[in-house]
């Protein structure tokens, strides 16, 4: 019965708005099912049936539980933990120890209080489980009795063997219990864990987010958080296992009497080791926690700025960096593989080591005791048993030990310090909108105050406008305004609701009137006002889908325009009551910064009446403000009216002046003035036509491809490869020597207990039992050698192949080509160096090992009871047959549901991404419970999947195990209907051997489904390998080291589209520029100006013609050799966590006195001096310690040391003030006045000083002259120029 989905798939969801969105989903029947149903999991037979005919899709997949859901889990743990916190504060306030001050709320105690209930539920399974596992070699003992003695009843035979079947098919179903509750359980905790941080990152203060990078934070959630839930999974082995141990012992006690002892000797000797195991271990994971931290964030940085890299072919540099950091990750995990032969020698030689110890003492205590065959296979069944918690403890140990430093990591995140509410008061009465009185603000408490002293008052519906020098505290005013800063004195009050436009204009991965709704009702009227009033209808005239249209993460398929514009109008739309606008006109052209402040901001706009504080270097918009701050050096350092200033100020009449003389006699030009540029990937217009939608971002972000059907084996063989042939040989050729060598220590015994009975008398016996025992302990031997031998082999070969595998992906991934990162989410290619990689760092081999271990077992053990039994034959011929049809049926279904988990997990991690990326916006428009239930939405997916995965897993485990207890029945019945044919230690090696084939038969499936399931993982990584990289970065034809030495570039009959099926982006190019020349080039929005700049770096390849610099034609050289010899500052002032220096010179090739020099000649010398640590000052990720202009100035000081012949501006000075715009420009001309300049030009006034001028309009060459002939020739150009305003009539008539 399909039941009605209460939140949406598609996220970001917007519940209140698509109500059309909501599917149909199917409701688990397990409810409505029998009780025989329930326990041999047949409900979910539909589901197996339909994954066997097609390939399994979402809606295919059965609902969770409404208590198992992230909506119910989520919030009931949130409640425990804000308890905890409460209980602990208490605590704090009436204690006067410092330690009991010093405790903080145990993350662990708020789990168990959250899920205690389940845990206990769990465990009592755990308990049932395992006594079950004891009563069967109890069985087994008096079956060999009843074969010792052949004239008890013969159904008592018959009674033992059902017996036998009745207890092993209860374990069965007991333990398939305790699995499923016990993953679904550790699934809640790890999900809780996540609604946790997530909620906790939404509040982050400032200070914490410098310490928490977004990788580290993302390594929360995607390692940290799973490490607590691998540990939950087996929680139950630390109290499980020692039971095990001592019930074993009690029963061996009962066969051997005292000489067990020796046995707990060896137990006693071999756990210490076990636990300095795990502390190295402890050690070394700790160690490669923060090598994966580096990594990621490395990798997150490299990935947000790869176009920058590309155009500086800076490439190489920084996959260096990353390479050094994963071979210090890998040398760690090498260490952590050679302690891991201590865990395999504990596994498979301590049952040997304390059996020989055993029987070795059973003998000294007293010569004439004898092995019969009821104590020898009793014995080494449960020497059997305790293999597994043996092996198990050690490891739960090592995983504690990390789950600890995991839950360290998770609780420091958890305490970091949050946004002070008191930061800013809310509940303001007064007469105005906002008050500042004597307030003192600093981004972090550690440091000197950025706002000091504020004393302002801005009326209720006023339009005010902060401007300053870059550096000055613009936009921090708005942040304190916010309540993003810390406040160190004073007050700062705000009345009634905000909307936040930021700098960087943050766009949601969603439909294109979901971004501007967000999360509000829609209502048709206002939405289309707010869609022309934000001069957004044209646009969506050329979008394939309206307001429909996705948007693309990061808002990669819009331009940078788009984005400001989609920004504001999501804040207008929300209908606050206090606007804050970090300069929204920046990145649009300037009819449309006309359109929006008279639409929009102005006193006739659409928030005439509302309050709005505006942050610009639009100097001309002025007089049409109601007050004015003047900021500087954090200070305001004058306020009123434009009137009053310019009466009372020189500073500020000058600051008009060296406006006015900038900018001569066009002031339209000033409403586009930008005090920041958003990060565009490819230009900064305000619109598109058709051309520019189909050409240049006419691409949405493709969604995770979820491959159907087997996994090639192809995929496996190029694991293998990389493996190392000789290694897998080797590999092969110890574990089958392994399996012999066990096999032999068993023949041995029954052969031994069968020479026993026959011995004549004490001597012969005594002889007897030392040859026997020495054999014994050779055979154990030479396993405990192979199974060192074959973990020191599997260790090396692992490391061969995730170091070779990490290599190809990222040399791959660094030379893909730029679309490529624009069509595919970062979340997801993160995820391939993450989830992927950490599946063949420490998952494939152990998966593959256990495998090939498995067959040779199920092999050997088929073989042996085959051998002893003829007529067994029969048995396993049908029960093979029934076998290998569940395993079809199974694979088919479990593949695929386990590939739609993995795909559902980078939703959490891109939606997680882009959350810290606009947190300042969300939490300003008040959005953080919407976002949070986003949150639940994407985990919740990922809850399904993985639930019917760990569903599926049981009902093959329960077929599975059936099958094999039908062996162990079969094989204790044939044992009694052969009578005296067979003897009693022929028995006890039959029916041990049977009862050991149910594990290793669910086993053999399980890893092979795992080893199908895991190799897409290798299919993944070598699905980037195999994508069409860029042309080489160096060729054997290479120019000569002075080239260019003219800067002529010449484009001849050139053609470019960006993708092979859509028309051409530029057309029949043909121009030439003269050495030294400065040419401006313009066009209208999409006319291919941009796009021009991409084909002179080759960022996209010529469909035909030729572009030749100084006489070599570009595509006949390395993308190195001509963007090395290229320079660009670009619009976008991407910066990367590290030093100034290095972002100044990671290539090292500078000294520092050429690196100060730049940053003299762009004016940041002064601020670099003030710095504590000068070239050394660390940069925060994205340069978010820096203000927007200096970052931009950090840009071209990079352009200033990398001097080449020829230079492309993309506007350097848009993100910075009119007096440091004006030195800027000089430094320009100054600095680089032998080079050819080519300017991009997205306001006319920036090139109206160039010696020609080239127009593009729709992908051609329009006009290409002087300013003055192209103006007298009223061609385009002309137009342009009239509805910028630059130029009136009367000035063309007078020129």
């Amino acid at each position: 019965m399909p039941c009605p989905r209460g939140n949406l798939a598609k996220i970001p969801g917007m519940e209140k708005t698509c109500p059309g969105d909501l599917r149909q989903k199917k409701c688990s029947p397990e409810k409505h099912a029998s009780f025989i149903s329930k326990m041999t999991y047949s409900w979910f037979n539909s589901i197996i049936i339909l994954g066997y005919k097609k390939p399994l899709e979402r809606e295919d997949l059965f609902e969770l539980n409404d208590s198992d859901s992230s909506y119910n889990v989520c919030p009931i743990f949130e409640k425990q933990w804000r308890k905890n916190i409460l209980t602990n504060n208490k605590k704090q306030k009436f204690s006067f120890h410092k330690e009991a001050k010093a405790k903080k709320p145990s993350l662990l105690h708020a789990l168990w209080n959250t899920f205690n209930f389940s845990l206990i539920q769990v465990a009592l399974f755990k308990v049932f489980a395992d006594i079950l596992s004891f009563i069967s070699p109890l069985i087994m003992k008096q079956m060999i009795l009843f074969c010792e003695n052949r004239h008890d009843v013969v159904w008592n035979g018959y009674g033992y063997a059902v017996a036998l079947f009745v207890v092993v098919i209860l374990q069965t179903l007991v333990l398939q219990l305790y699995q499923r509750f016990n993953m679904l359980n550790s699934a809640k905790i790890k999900t809780a864990v996540i609604g946790l941080l997530y909620k906790k990152a939404l509040n982050l203060s400032n200070s914490s987010r410098k310490k928490f990078s977004t990788g580290e934070i993302i390594n929360l959630f995607s390692e940290d958080a799973q490490q607590l839930m691998d540990l939950t999974v087996n929680l139950n082995i630390l109290w499980s296992a020692p039971l095990q141990i001592l019930m074993a012992i009690l029963l061996l006690w009962q066969e051997l009497g005292p000489s067990v002892f020796a046995g707990i000797a060896v137990l006693v000797l071999v756990i210490p080791l076990n636990a300095l195991v795990a502390n190295r271990i402890k050690t070394l994971k700790k160690s490669q926690t923060k090598n994966k931290d580096q990594q990621i964030k490395l990798l997150n940085e490299v990935l947000q700025g790869i176009k920058i890299l590309k155009l500086y072919a800076w490439e190489p540099s920084y996959q260096k960096k990353i390479t050094e950091i994963r071979k210090h990750e890998l040398e760690i995990q090498k260490s952590a593989g050679y302690l891991t032969v201590f865990s395999m020698l504990t596994l498979t030689c301590i049952p040997f080591l304390v059996s020989l110890a055993t029987f070795g003492v059973y003998f000294l205590l007293d010569e004439g005791n004898v092995l019969t065959a009821n104590k020898v296979f009793t014995s080494m069944s449960l020497f059997n048993i305790l293999r597994l918690p043996l092996f198990d403890l050690p490891m739960v140990i090592s995983a504690v030990v990390q789950t600890k430093i995991s839950l360290s990591r998770l609780q420091d995140f958890l305490h970091a310090e949050e946004l002070n509410a008191e930061n800013i008061e809310t509940c303001y009465p007064g007469n105005y909108a906002i008050e500042f009185t004597d307030a003192s603000f600093t981004w972090e408490k550690s440091q000197p105050p950025t706002l000091n002293n504020l004393n302002i008052k801005i009326p209720e519906g006023a339009l005010v406008a902060i401007i300053g020098q870059v550096g000055s505290g613009k936009s921090s005013v708005l942040s304190a305004i916010l309540g993003e800063m810390e406040k160190l004195k004073g007050t700062v009050q705000r009345k009634g609701s905000v909307a936040y436009v930021s700098q960087q204009a943050w766009i949601q991965n969603s439909k294109l009137q979901e971004n501007i709704v967000f999360g509000s009702v829609l209502q048709k009227q206002y939405y289309e006002r707010v869609l022309e009033a934000c001069a957004l209808l044209p646009d969506l005239e050329q979008f394939p889908n309206g307001d429909q249209t996705e948007i693309g993460e990061r808002g990669v398929n819009i331009s940078g325009g788009q984005k400001q514009r989609v920004s504001l109008a999501r804040a207008v739309y929300s209908g606050a009551d206090v606007y804050l606008l970090d300069d929204p006109l920046s990145a649009v052209d300037v009819h449309v910064g006309k359109h929006l402040f008279e639409k929009v901001i102005g006193s006739s706009g659409l928030l005439k009446n509302k309050t709005r504080v505006l942050v610009t270097h639009n100097l001309t918009i002025l007089p049409q403000t109601d007050l004015i701050l003047v900021m500087e050096s954090g200070k305001v350092a004058q306020m009123g009216t434009y009137q009053e200033l310019l009466s009372k100020s020189k500073d500020f009449t000058n600051l008009l002046q060296i406006s006015s003389t900038q900018e001569k006699v066009h002031p339209s030009k000033e409403v586009s003035q930008s005090n920041y540029r958003t990060i565009p990937k490819d230009k900064m217009m305000e619109q598109k036509d058709s051309l520019f939608l189909d050409q240049e971002k006419n691409f949405f972000m493709k969604k995770e491809k979820i491959p159907t059907g087997g996994v090639k084996f192809s995929s496996i063989v190029k694991y293998l490869q990389a493996f190392g042939w000789l290694w897998v040989w080797l590999c092969v050729a110890t574990y089958l020597g392994q399996n012999l060598a066990s096999i032999g220590q068993n023949l041995w015994l029954s052969t031994w207990t069968k020479e026993a009975k026959q011995a004549k008398d004490t001597i012969e016996w005594k002889q007897l039992r030392n040859h026997k025992l020495n054999v014994y302990g050779l055979l154990g031997l030479i396993q405990g050698f192979l199974v060192c031998f074959g973990a020191y082999i599997l260790t090396n070969g692992a490391f061969a192949a995730s170091k070779t595998l990490h290599h190809q992906m990222l040399d791959s991934v660094m030379h893909l080509p730029f679309q490529f990162f624009e069509t595919n989410p970062i979340g997801q290619i993160i995820n391939r160096f993450t989830k992927d990689m950490f599946i063949i760092d420490a998952r494939f081999h152990y998966y593959l090992r256990t495998w090939v271990n498995c067959t040779l077992d199920v092999l050997g053990t088929v073989l042996v009871i085959v051998g002893a039994l003829p007529l067994f034959v029969l048995v396993v011929i049908p029960l093979v047959f029934m076998y290998f049809t569940i395993q079809r049926y199974y694979i088919a279904s479990s593949r695929q549901i386990r590939r739609l988990a993995g795909a559902s997990r980078s939703p959490i991690i891109s939606h997680f991404s882009e959350t810290l990326a606009g947190v300042s916006t969300i939490r300003a428009f008040g959005h953080q419970q919407r976002f949070i239930s986003q949150n639940r939405d994407v985990v919740n997916e990922h809850l399904v999947c993985f639930y019917n995965n760990i569903i599926s897993n049981r009902w093959l485990s329960v077929r599975l195990e059936f099958l094999g207890n039908l062996l162990v029945f079969f094989a204790a019945l044939l044992a009694v209907l052969a009578g005296d044919a067979v003897d009693s230690t022929t028995v006890g090696l039959i029916i041990s051997y049977a009862l050991n084939i149910t594990q290793s038969l669910n086993f053999w499936v399980r890893k092979a489904c795992e080893i199908e399931t895991n190799a897409i993982s290798i299919e993944r990584v070598f699905e980037y390998t195999n994508i069409q990289k860029e042309a080489p970065r160096i060729k054997s034809n290479r120019p000569p080291s002075h080239w260019p030495d003219k800067g002529i570039v010449e484009f001849v009959n050139y053609e470019a589209r960006y993708r092979p099926d859509l028309g051409l982006a530029l057309q029949n190019v043909t121009f030439r520029t003269h050495s030294e020349e400065k040419v401006g080039i313009v066009g209208r929005t999409g006319a291919g100006k941009s796009t021009l700049t991409n084909c002179l770096f080759r960022i996209v390849e010529k469909s035909g013609g030729k572009i030749i610099i100084d006489g070599i034609d570009i595509s006949a050289i390395g993308l190195h050799d001509l963007r090395g010899k290229l320079n660009i500052i670009p619009q976008d002032p991407v910066l990367f966590s590290g030093t100034l220096q290095m972002n100044l010179d990671p290539l090292e090739k500078y000294s520092d006195n050429e690196l100060w020099e730049a940053l003299e000649l762009c004016h940041l010398k002064d601020f670099v001096q003030s710095l504590p640590k000068r070239l050394l000052h660390e940069i925060s990720e994205g340069g978010e310690n820096l203000s927007a202009g200096q970052r931009q100035l950090v840009c071209l000081a990079r352009a200033l040391l990398r001097k080449t012949k020829i230079l492309v501006l993309d506007e350097p000075t848009a993100s910075v003030d009119y007096e440091t715009d004006s030195l800027v420009q000089s430094t320009i001309q100054k600095e680089f006045a032998d080079c050819t300049i080519l300017t991009i030009a997205h306001r006319l006034h920036t090139v109206m000083d160039s010696e020609r001028i080239l127009v593009l309009d729709s992908g051609r060459i329009i006009e290409f002259e002087t300013p003055q002939n192209l103006i007298r020739q009223k061609g385009l150009f002309s137009e342009m120029v009239k509805e910028a305003g630059i130029i009136q009539d009367a000035d063309i008539t007078h020129k």
